[in-house]
Order: structure tokens, then C-alpha cells, then sequence
């Protein structure tokens, strides 16, 4: 696929442009809404944003994996990650996107 990759940079400067905002200050808020959303999830959190989607804390089971080179086997224990699901309205509006479409390979 050739999708382009965004930086938070040029995040900012859109937020900037399109609200009219210093870019010092979206760079402070989006800052900080990283920052929320971090200590909020490690503090076992969950961050629902209606139209958006869920920051959650997914629990992977324990399990044994091999490390292949070695011949041995590793026991890694219960833990959580961070995931986010989209909204309804999020994946949609991805799957009506005709700019995707297009992007997409063809087969």
C-alpha cells in the first residue's frame, strides 16, 4: 500500500491551519492529551472518545514461546497492552473513503 505517514508535526501544523490556533499551543495540547491518555492507561484506565474510538488495556494470557535459535522454550507471563478500537462511525468513514480506495493495492 502506498499510504503516506503523518508526523505529529504535520498533525499539528493541520490542527494549527484549520483552527487558527499558535502552533505552540496545539503542541502543548496535543502533548498533554498523549501525556492523559499514557498515565490514564497505566493507571488501568480505560478512554472512551464517542465518534473516535477506545484507548483500552488488552490482556494477553501467558503462553510459552520458543526461542527458535536456541532450541528452548520462554514463558512469558500474563500481561497488557495498550490497543485502540475505532468507533463505528471511524471505520466507516474508512471504508466509504474513496482516497483509500484508491490507495489500496489492486489485485
Amino acid at each position: 500500500m502506498n499510504f503516506k505517514k503523518v508526523t505529529k508535526a504535520e498533525v499539528i501544523t493541520k490542527i494549527s491551519e484549520k483552527t487558527g490556533i499558535q502552533k505552540d499551543d496545539v503542541t502543548q495540547t496535543v502533548e498533554a492529551f498523549f501525556k492523559v491518555v499514557k498515565d490514564s492507561m497505566a493507571e488501568g484506565e480505560n478512554i472512551y472518545v464517542r465518534g473516535f474510538g477506545s484507548f483500552i488495556n488488552k490482556k494477553r494470557a501467558k503462553k510459552i514461546a520458543r526461542n527458535i535459535s536456541k532450541n528452548t522454550a520462554i514463558v512469558i507471563d500474563e500481561h497488557y497492552v495498550p490497543a485502540f478500537k475505532p468507533s463505528k462511525a471511524f471505520i466507516d468513514k474508512i471504508k466509504n473513503s474513496q482516497r483509500v480506495k484508491e490507495l489500496a493495492p489492486q489485485e
